[in-house]
């Protein structure tokens, strides 16, 4: 590339800089041709007979093949965390956070390789995978294994005992991270767990099958069933379990409500979300610019709390989407290894289909969609990052939860008017409120009707803060003191 020289300036490239690929090594991770059951400590093969494969949504490549476990294999399951429970319920404690501690050490020391298996099954960029998701599972059990011997100093007056077996549902778009926000407290608290996860992601929960031989966990404390909507909803249906946690669809939270209607199961679910980033006019603007990228198009917009409706003040409008839409040119679409990558592979076949329609049906209602010239790779499921402005309430883009990369543009004049745009929605998981006023986050936080609420930033996680939703994202909270609660009876 050419260099232009200014006097007593460096030369710098004519044409800007490109970026040479800096692929992560394969090589890293290892996968079997076939995974069995997670049961009992061992792997099993499944009685079903059944297996599906595995594909990597980057190049539609098969990965391996998982066992899709049957009724059969989730009573097998059952009963082996109910066996386990009597043991491990009974430990001391400090015992059982010796454990999670272990735990923990080990996802540190074989990081690697867990973010390489999560990028490869997933389609995130690997500097997501690396930096975000593996030290974040790591914290949740160095978090709970502080707590595992301290329970009755976390709720003063009351005795706290496990609830006994968890059935926990994870989804594809953290799946190792939601299996640590699940697994957890819930072993903290000495209880046993029957984890299912997602049918398109499920390599690293069977790696993490393998940390818990590594980490001496017990037989049946943890115990892990692949498979489709099928098996979990078997195991939502078994008799042996005392607890349910699903973090999912709203449709599918729906469905497991009205199925434990009338059975003394505890339950708690994390569902969609439609979260606003709400912008005022005296905020730091490069600095929320960068916020509602990292909002939006952060994992391919396949996050529950993504900042999908962004909310501007009028005022600025217009300089907002032109510095947005100058932020957008430079992401880097493509290979999910390249640690260049700023947006990967869409999840799956279903989930591109689906943000295509409701993308078509933006333009169709009026909205007015950018996205910038990039080549996408002709292998695998993509979707380039999008930006509508000129978007209305009532377009399907604004109520719906696309979960992609996907941003509607809304405006307001006052913050009653951004208040009462940003609570028009059948969710209430998350938002951002962008303002150099502290006392106007003060105010718009208690009056959003939100789980989380995050001033001057978006998607920032931490174990000890909990998380969950209100309206039709869900009840409970998952991470912090409040983790615990979902998973303990009190005498």
């Amino acid at each position: 590339m050419a260099a232009v020289a200014k006097k007593g300036d460096t030369p710098v490239p004519a044409g800007g800089w490109d970026y040479a690929p800096a692929p992560e090594s394969r090589d890293i991770v290892s996968f079997e041709e076939r995974y069995g059951l997670f049961i009992g400590g061992e792997e099993v093969s499944p009685r079903s007979r059944a297996w599906f494969p595995t594909v990597s949504p980057a190049t539609e490549e098969p990965l391996a093949e998982v066992a899709q476990a049957g009724p059969k294999d989730v009573a097998l399951a059952v009963d082996a965390a109910r066996e386990g429970f009597e043991a491990w319920s009974a430990w001391k404690p400090s015992e059982r956070a010796k454990v999670l501690f272990r735990i923990a050490r080990i996802l540190q020391e074989r990081a690697r390789e867990l973010a390489v298996a999560e990028s490869l099954d997933g389609g995130k960029p690997i500097k997501e995978s690396r930096d975000v998701d593996i030290p974040l599972a790591a914290a949740h059990f160095f978090y709970y294994a502080g707590w595992a011997d301290k329970l009755e100093y976390a709720f003063p007056g009351r005795r706290p005992r496990p609830l006994g077996v968890a059935a926990q549902i994870v989804p594809w778009n953290f799946p190792l991270l939601m299996l640590a926000w699940k697994i957890a407290p819930a072993l903290a608290c000495g209880n046993t767990v029957v984890l299912k996860p997602a049918e398109t992601t499920p390599l690293t929960a069977l790696l993490f099958a393998d940390v818990c031989r590594q980490a001496q966990v017990p037989p049946g404390v943890v115990n892990i069933v692949t498979g489709d909507g099928s098996t979990g909803a078997h195991l939502v249906r078994s008799d042996g379990i005392d607890k349910v946690a699903f973090t999912g669809s709203t449709e599918v939270g729906k469905a497991i409500q009205r199925e434990l209607a009338g059975r003394d199961i505890a339950l708690t679910l994390e569902l969609g979300g439609k979260a606003a980033n709400i912008v005022f006019d005296d905020c730091a603007l490069d600095q929320a610019v960068e916020g509602i990228v990292n909002g939006i198009y952060f994992n391919q917009g396949h996050v529950c709390c993504a900042g999908s409706r962004l909310l501007v003040q009028e005022s600025i409008h217009d300089q907002l989407v032109r510095k947005l839409k100058r932020r957008m040119a430079t992401l880097r679409v493509g290979d999910p290894l390249d640690k260049n990558t700023d947006i990967g592979a869409i999840n799956s076949k279903a989930q591109l289909d689906r943000i295509t329609e409701l993308v078509e049906a933006g333009t169709e209602e009026g909205a007015e969609i950018y996205q910038p010239p990039c080549r996408l790779p002709e292998k695998g499921w993509w979707f380039a990052p999008t930006v509508f402005t000129g978007v209305a309430q009532s377009h399907r883009i604004a109520r719906e939860e696309i979960f992609g990369p996907v941003l509607s543009v809304l405006t307001f004049r006052t913050p009653d008017e951004a208040v009462e745009k940003a609570n028009n929605t059948m969710y209430g998981l998350s938002a951002g409120v962008w303002t150099e006023k502290g006392s106007r986050i003060l105010w718009m936080a208690d009056r959003l009707r939100s789980g989380v609420v995050w001033g001057n930033t978006f998607n920032r996680f931490d174990p000890s803060s909990p998380f969950g939703g209100y309206k039709e994202s869900g009840f409970g909270r998952e991470g912090g003191r409040h983790g615990l609660e979902p998973y303990l009876r009190f005498e």
